[in-house]
């Protein structure tokens, strides 16, 4: 009986521990969406009318891809060429984890 208990309190706190990470992930992918997929489009390969008209390079880009993270979170927090700061639109945290996703759409 208290090996049920425990094996039901052990399977509870997996699957809370489970919905925490594909929250964060939701999360992320949320902000994505709402401010930067109008530009880096849904895939992040920049194909958007929007995207198209700023020259929007694709996350697959080697010139993309040579930024390291920081890089990256600088460009979002302060602007980049035609790109708008979002220092005043997003938390640390918030461009961070945004950062986070975009790699991952390479």
């Amino acid at each position: 009986m208290r090996n049920a208990v425990r094996n039901q309190i052990v399977l509870a706190a997996i699957l809370l521990a489970a919905a925490g990470a594909s929250f964060a992930q939701s999360a992320s992918q949320a902000t994505y969406k709402a401010k930067c997929q109008m530009c880096h489009g849904a895939s992040g390969q920049a194909d958007t009318p929007a995207g198209k008209a700023t020259k929007t390079l694709p996350v697959s880009d080697p010139e993309v891809q040579k930024h390291s993270a920081e890089e990256m979170f600088a460009f979002v927090k302060g602007g980049k060429d035609k790109m708008q700061p979002f220092k005043d639109k997003l938390t640390d945290a918030e461009i961070k984890d945004v950062v986070a996703y975009f790699r991952t759409l390479k």
